[in-house]
């Protein structure tokens, strides 16, 4: 077990390893170099994560994160107002967004369709999609390539079948199993390119 020189050392430790991906030792280096740092720089990160976990909202229409009531995206008049892209969380939009190779529209769901972890189309945001969707030319499902995101698509695909909208899929250039955060740009951006009519064959 890990001894520390203070206990205020400890709960910031505490605190921080709860993130992820981050353990108690890395943990640690970022507390100490804290320490060792002008202590207004602490500060600044401390007001940085309070104003960001009581300010952030999420837009009214695709339910992306934002510092508005819409996001820039929606807001834009730039943007392919027919064309919806629907993924699970606002990760996989900045990860879209950085391919430069969209114009359209997003609609977060907010996660996947998930039995084990008792997560339905319910707790998603479903309804509004068929709502958006009504008034859309198309809609992406840009969902990873898990047993969970098949599902979710398959679940959309049943769901918007008598609206006349085209329902595509991103190419499978993504690996089964893949998460698209961790897609690079130019693979990610090619299936965006490259995205098919969805067909339920594919899975």
């Amino acid at each position: 077990m890990m001894e520390y020189p203070s206990k205020l050392i400890e709960r910031a430790v505490g605190e921080i390893a709860k993130l992820p991906g981050i353990g108690k030792k890395t943990a640690l280096r970022l507390v100490l170099h804290l320490v060792k740092e002008n202590e207004q720089t602490s500060h600044a990160l401390a007001e940085a994560l309070v104003a960001m976990r009581t300010g952030i909202k999420f837009c009214r229409k695709c339910f992306n994160i934002c510092d508005d009531e819409v996001c820039f995206i929606c807001a834009s008049h730039r943007r392919n107002q027919g064309l919806i892209c629907v993924v699970e969380e606002s990760k996989d939009v900045m990860a879209i967004e950085n391919t430069g190779q969209y114009n359209g529209l997003y609609h977060v769901l907010g996660g996947v369709i998930s039995p084990i972890q008792g997560i339905g189309p319910s707790q998603l945001q479903m309804e509004s999609l068929i709502m958006r969707a009504e008034q859309a030319g198309e809609i992406i499902l840009a969902l990873s390539s898990t047993m969970e995101g098949d599902t979710t698509a398959f679940y959309i695909h049943k769901k918007l079948s008598h609206l006349p909208v085209r329902v595509s899929s991103i190419a499978r250039g993504i690996p089964v199993g893949g998460e698209l955060e961790y897609a690079d740009e130019i693979t990610l951006g090619r299936s965006i390119t490259a995205r098919t009519v969805y067909s339920i064959q594919e899975f």
